[in-house]
């Protein structure tokens, strides 16, 4: 495989597609884990995992399992079915190893099953015709993507904190604001054309 390829996949997940300021998935972890830049940041460690290991399984299971005995219409349902067993055993290995950032995760770490982000991540890499190791690399690129950008938008959370802002701002209200202005800036990348 060529390496300009692979950089292409890289910088394209990450900055021109990214899923949650490009693509709009994974924002109900992005906005609600989002206060503290250690817990947004060990939330995109765990999405990482999850999205590149998920996509590796996916892709496999969906080539050699479902494609030959022709049933491509239950890959959705496969897909959750691998996302969710891993995110089971994240859960159980931060629950022993590391239990303060399972406290910290909370509800949001089992809501990784559900996070659009990691089943658009396994449905892509199928719709776009990659093979295993553009898979790979294009699930890894896009949770980092995704991992920028939660502890981005968390840095500029804490730091607004301090910031006086009107009443009816305060809360949620300031966080979309936020959001989108930071997906304002990551918008200047969409008009990076790179040759994949």
């Amino acid at each position: 495989m060529n390496v300009g390829v692979i950089i292409g996949i890289i910088i394209s997940s990450v900055l021109i597609e990214n899923y949650v300021f490009s693509r709009f998935l994974g924002i109900c972890p992005f906005l609600g884990l989002s206060e503290k830049p250690s817990t947004a940041f060990g939330m995109g460690c765990a999405v990482t995992f999850v999205m590149t290991l998920s996509t590796a399984i996916t892709w496999l299971i969906y080539t050699h399992v479902l494609v030959p005995f022709e049933l491509e219409y239950l890959k959705t349902i496969a897909f959750i079915l691998v996302i969710a067993s891993l995110v089971q055993l994240i859960e159980m290995f931060l629950k022993k190893s590391v239990p303060s950032l399972y406290s910290a995760l909370g509800i949001y770490l089992p809501l990784i099953t559900t996070n659009c982000a990691i089943l658009g991540s396994a449905l892509l890499c199928v719709q776009n015709g990659y093979n295993l190791i553009e898979s790979v690399i294009f699930s890894f690129g896009s949770a980092v993507g995704w991992t920028l950008a939660i502890v981005i938008f968390a840095g500029v959370r804490a730091r607004i904190v301090f910031a006086e802002t009107p009443k009816c701002f305060k809360g949620t209200p300031i966080a979309l604001v936020t959001a989108s202005l930071i997906a304002l800036a990551f918008s200047g990348f969409s008009g990076v054309e790179l040759p994949l």
